[in-house]
């Protein structure tokens, strides 16, 4: 048996709404949402950590780079779990790397580091958890994205516009960085 929550974001949620009460989500069964051409699944977040941590995975197809961003007061960690994801880092005196990441692999992004990401294989998957001072992030997906009730990857990319990008730092943790140039391939 599962059960269902009403939270703030949706109508219902297999996520409880308030810290300190146990649950299960069964795979695939989290808070989803669209953005790019990913489906990304919420499993804990802000809500049921006290801010701590958050927890989600984001599946995607082969694609385009996801944009360079930086949290400034948030870690994040990328496992890959499936496929192959090409991670994008620049450190804080401005050294860039890259490195493919297949099952197994892991990922270390400190807080105020831009970083992006690209899916090199089809289905790739990466389980991904963020900490910090700043709090958690993972409800700017589906703020800048579009919310999910199905599983499988969007139909056609959920591309935000321009202004909705300049509306997620504040609430967030998240800094986009458009002019930002990948000395890497």
């Amino acid at each position: 048996m599962t059960i269902e929550y009403a939270t703030r974001y949706r109508q219902t949620s297999r996520i409880p709404a308030e810290p300190g009460k146990p649950y299960v989500i069964e795979k695939g069964e989290g808070d989803r949402a669209h953005l790019f051409g990913d489906l990304i699944t919420i499993y804990a977040g802000g809500e049921q950590t006290e801010n701590a941590f958050n927890f989600f995975t984001v599946e995607g197809p082969k694609g385009n780079v996801i944009p360079a961003h930086l949290h400034p007061d948030t870690y994040e960690v990328f496992y890959v779990t499936q496929g192959a994801v090409r991670l994008f880092v620049e450190d804080l005196e401005g050294e860039q790397q890259e490195k493919l990441l297949t099952p197994g692999d892991f990922g270390f992004v400190p807080k105020n580091c831009p970083h992006a990401y690209r899916m090199e294989r089809h289905h790739s998957q990466v389980v991904g958890v963020a900490a910090g001072p700043g709090g958690t992030f993972e409800r700017f997906f589906e703020t800048l994205g579009a919310p999910a009730d199905g599983l499988g990857l969007p139909r056609e990319p959920v591309v935000p516009t321009p202004g909705k990008f300049a509306t997620v730092p504040e609430q967030y943790d998240v800094r986009f960085l458009p002019e930002h140039q990948w000395r890497t391939r």
